[in-house]
């Protein structure tokens, strides 16, 4: 008489590939609804941690699963490579940020000039629901010299209008959105100070066009009134203020853009600052890097120290 064995079923590895396929659904649905259909940031840190939470709970039973196969053969191997296998991704993003966040002061507003911070022309107004964050210390700025030594100004020996066309350019590139522009023109002059007009000439019947005395007025053309020529007419600095998102989560980060000119030569600083939470996990800094290092690329030959 033939003996059937039946082997037992582990249920923590079929309870693991469940869990393992909630956590994968759940994190991609916050993924593509905060980067296409405007779900709030608050939100989606939110479902990333739950989503991790899951994920966490699908390995640990896909582990039981895989033990239980190895001591008694139960059957459940293909659930639990499939568990582990869905919880790949909400597992990187989680583990990621959490690195991140525990390696990383924590800071949401970084500048290239923490003593002199740009100020914004429009400050960012954001509700932040559950997260909560406190206005940003001097404590934080020495932080910020400490984690990010090599997050520096630039200065470029040109004319702050060649400089200023540079800097549009580099932040369309990058996926910088400028929002607002402003520049500071020259002190108005008080009216007893104002120069003597001269007056015009009279037209004079017996002066000769021809003679050598003869005085032709020469007419002057008017300049072209650009966007950027209203900016920089007559000015010593411009202010930029954009914004900017990530390319897979979609975060939204404000920036600013501040130009000086010095002698003859234009001093470029930047601020980025996250719109949502207390820390950045770092992503400021990496904007701000990348955008400078894009900038002396642009302006390769006339960057100075």
């Amino acid at each position: 008489m033939a003996i059937r064995f039946d082997r037992p079923v582990s249920n923590a590895a079929r309870f693991s590939r469940r869990f393992a396929a909630f956590a994968l659904v759940l994190c991609l649905a916050a993924l593509v609804g905060h980067r296409f259909a405007g779900l709030a940031t608050p939100y989606l840190i939110l479902l990333l941690i739950v989503s991790s939470g899951f994920a966490i709970l699908a390995v640990a039973l896909a582990i039981a699963g895989l033990r239980s196969l190895w001591l008694t053969g139960a059957e459940g191997g293909h659930d639990a490579l499939k568990a582990l296998i869905f919880a790949a991704l909400p597992l990187v993003i989680g583990g990621l940020a959490t690195e991140r966040y525990v390696s990383l002061p924590r800071l949401y507003d970084v500048s290239t000039d923490p003593v002199s911070v740009p100020d914004w022309l429009k400050a960012p107004n954001a509700d932040q629901i559950w997260l909560k964050r406190t206005p940003v210390t001097p404590e934080d700025r020495e932080k910020q010299l400490e984690a990010y030594p090599e997050l520096t100004g630039r200065r470029y020996d040109g004319a702050i209008d060649r400089v200023l066309e540079a800097v549009k350019k580099v932040a369309k590139l990058n996926g910088i959105r400028i929002t607002r522009a402003e520049g500071d023109t020259l002190p108005t002059r008080d009216p007893e100070d104002k120069p003597p007009v001269a007056a015009a000439p009279q037209p004079d019947d017996s002066a000769v066009p021809d003679a050598p005395d003869a005085v032709v007025p020469v007419p002057i053309p008017r300049p072209f009134d650009d966007d950027v020529a209203q900016l920089i007419r007559r000015a010593n600095g411009v202010t930029l203020q954009g914004e900017t998102r990530t390319l897979v989560l979609g975060l939204r980060f404000d920036v600013m853009i501040r130009l000086r000119e010095e002698a003859e030569t234009t001093f470029v600083d930047i601020r980025v600052a996250s719109r949502y939470g207390p820390s950045d996990l770092g992503f400021s800094d990496d904007i701000a890097e990348s955008y400078l290092k894009a900038l002396d690329s642009e302006l390769l030959g006339i960057a100075g120290s």
